[in-house]
């Protein structure tokens, strides 16, 4: 298993600081509805049920008044360690309305982490931590939350029905039998936009 995502040593303080903005930022974002509707997790009401629903709903639905479906599922590889903090706060910023004090809020939190690797008695010099969200944290999945916002959008601007769960992106298309070449090509499309989105060169897919 090749995975080096560092463990975070979070203080108790930190934590329940973290809580409080939490819900003050949650509450916020619901006031103004700027969370994703079709993302499906980190939040109450949403979760794999809901997820999984809006998917075969749709896919049902397409089949009864006899489309055809598609359904492509992404499955982003470590992507909480792969959030870019500069794109994050420019995503706070122009998408959700977060400036000022709170923004320097928010960037604070992410600067001035930094990792190092332990085995025995012996430990590899200090990095800075420059992505990813905090492993254990409060914040981390809110943020991831807010960071994929716009992945959704995307898919939108193909003219197809995307929905998220965490890390993973189901992403769905539906047409008469006569156009599935042209859906494949649309939902190809869609796939590689993904890709340069996401800063990688291809999604895990299946």
């Amino acid at each position: 298993m090749r995975c080096y995502r560092p463990i975070s040593n979070l203080s108790v303080i930190s934590k329940l600081l973290e809580r409080l903005v939490a819900q003050q930022r949650l509450d916020y974002l619901t006031a103004a509805k700027l969370l994703p509707e079709l993302q499906s997790a980190y939040r109450a009401f949403h979760s794999t049920e809901t997820a999984v629903l809006k998917v075969l709903a749709d896919i049902l639905f397409a089949l009864d008044i006899g489309d055809i479906a598609v359904l492509t599922l992404l499955d982003l590889s470590a992507a909480f360690d792969m959030v870019d903090h500069a794109t994050l706060l420019r995503r706070l910023e122009t998408s959700h309305g977060i400036d000022g004090t709170v923004l320097g809020w928010f960037a604070s939190y992410l600067s001035g982490r930094i990792q190092t690797v332990c085995c025995g008695l012996s430990a590899s010099d200090a990095s800075a931590i420059l992505c990813g969200v905090p492993q254990g944290s409060v914040f981390g999945p809110i943020l991831f939350l807010l960071y994929t916002a716009d992945l959704l959008r995307l898919v939108e601007r193909h003219n197809l029905h995307p929905h998220m769960y965490a890390d993973d992106t189901q992403i769905c298309g539906f047409c008469r039998p006569a156009a599935a070449s042209q859906l494949q090509q649309q939902v190809s499309v869609c796939i590689d936009d993904v890709a340069l989105c996401c800063g990688c060169s291809q999604p895990g897919s299946s």
